[in-house]
């Protein structure tokens, strides 16, 4: 198991996170430039060895309720592998299949996913919020704060 100096030495190697001090010792690390309102990349390392790094969005990974994944046994490597995919994660636009665009067009649209990847789009269309499951027609609720609420029941969370 790495030693919280040598953690903190790979994690502060990544010039996009920004580091802040929290309670007890521990540490997070933030992305400056994320894309989504997830910023935390880094959470709650703490001077015995123990944190978690946001995985929400990829493959591979055990992950908590919350996207996050347990580094505390993790090497040098794999410790840099989860935080630059994570960084990328957060920081590069992905362009939406071709079929979705068309759904999308102009619309205001967000993406949500579950434990499971399965992801749903949420797009604002014709005074209405419309959940799409790929091409298909999921659900129509008349406010987001009805739209939001469905989809944390279900458990998905936003991306």
């Amino acid at each position: 198991m790495l030693t919280f100096a040598e953690k903190l030495a790979i994690i502060e190697s990544f010039p996009e996170l920004e580091r802040k001090n929290v309670s007890l010792g521990r540490v997070n690390f933030q992305l400056k430039n994320s894309l989504s309102d997830k910023k935390n990349i880094v959470y709650h390392l703490h001077p015995n060895g123990n944190g978690y790094v946001f995985s929400g969005q990829l493959l591979g990974y055990e992950q908590d309720d919350k996207g996050m994944t347990n580094i505390r046994d993790f090497s040098a490597e794999e410790l840099k592998k989860i935080i630059a995919e994570a960084i990328q994660s957060l920081t590069v636009v992905k362009q939406p299949p071709i079929a979705e665009q068309a759904i999308i067009g102009d619309q205001q649209e967000e993406r949500w996913v579950n434990k499971a990847k399965d992801q749903l789009l949420l797009i604002y269309e014709n005074e209405a919020w419309n959940i799409y499951f790929g091409l298909n027609l999921d659900a129509t609720f008349d406010t987001y704060g009805e739209a939001e609420e469905f989809l944390r029941e279900e458990g998905f969370h936003r991306v």
